[in-house]
């Protein structure tokens, strides 16, 4: 570990973050951090630190919970994430969003392109934007390309639910919230998702509530 004078400023904002121990705070929407592209990493945080850092980012998001948590959620703009879903949902839900188990990955200067045009749309929400959630269209197959806490290369077509969790996580290392993407009309607090919107697809909603949905299969629900 390096001394304090050869530690970079982001390195010692991480010490000061993890020295509580425990889950880390998580930023909400309206702080800065979480609009400023991040800054790509490129060593910042020598290995013993990232190890931690990311063993954070996995407690916190266990403890959220969640199923992905980006650095500039917990106020550290660096470009790594981590994801995990263990998909503990009906067989219906599952088929109609195709919501499978993730294992746990950290995603360092995560990128991602289209794979086709076709797109569908679920509910979603955000650890940062507690109390909420509104219907996105993204992407139904994405290219992820990456690296992981180890620096080996990350190259992976992602479709469904865990291509939905990869574009919401790398869209917070460019500054963008999932309700930058959102149909506004669909906007619903948890209360409301909970009496009115379970069923595996949001197409109740977007008749009660005058939205339009894309042509491509979509639906569901979710926090990240």
């Amino acid at each position: 570990m390096g001394t304090p004078s050869d530690r970079t400023p982001l390195a010692e904002q991480v010490e000061e973050l993890l020295a509580p121990g425990g889950p880390l705070p998580i930023v909400a929407a309206g702080d800065p951090v979480l609009r400023r592209g991040a800054e790509p990493f490129d060593g910042q945080l020598e290995p013993a630190l990232l190890a931690r850092f990311v063993e954070a980012l996995r407690l916190t998001m266990r403890a959220a919970p969640g199923v992905g948590l980006a650095a500039p959620q917990v106020g550290v703009g660096l470009r790594i994430a981590v994801i995990e879903d263990p998909a503990p949902v009906p067989p219906e839900v599952r088929e109609a969003r195709g919501r499978v188990p993730q294992p746990f990955r950290v995603l360092v200067n995560p990128s991602y392109e289209p794979v086709g045009t076709a797109r569908a749309a679920f509910f979603e929400g955000c650890l940062s934007v507690p109390g909420w959630q509104a219907v996105v269209a993204r992407y139904a197959e994405v290219r992820l390309r990456a690296r992981d806490e180890h620096g080996a290369v990350v190259d992976e077509v992602f479709a469904g639910w865990p291509a939905r969790i990869v574009q919401h996580e790398t869209d917070h290392l460019d500054g963008t919230l999932y309700l930058d993407r959102a149909e506004l009309r669909s906007l619903s607090s948890h209360t409301a998702m909970a009496e009115r919107w379970t069923q595996p697809t949001p197409a109740r909603a977007a008749a009660e509530l005058g939205f339009d949905l894309p042509e491509s299969p979509g639906g569901g629900a979710g926090r990240r």
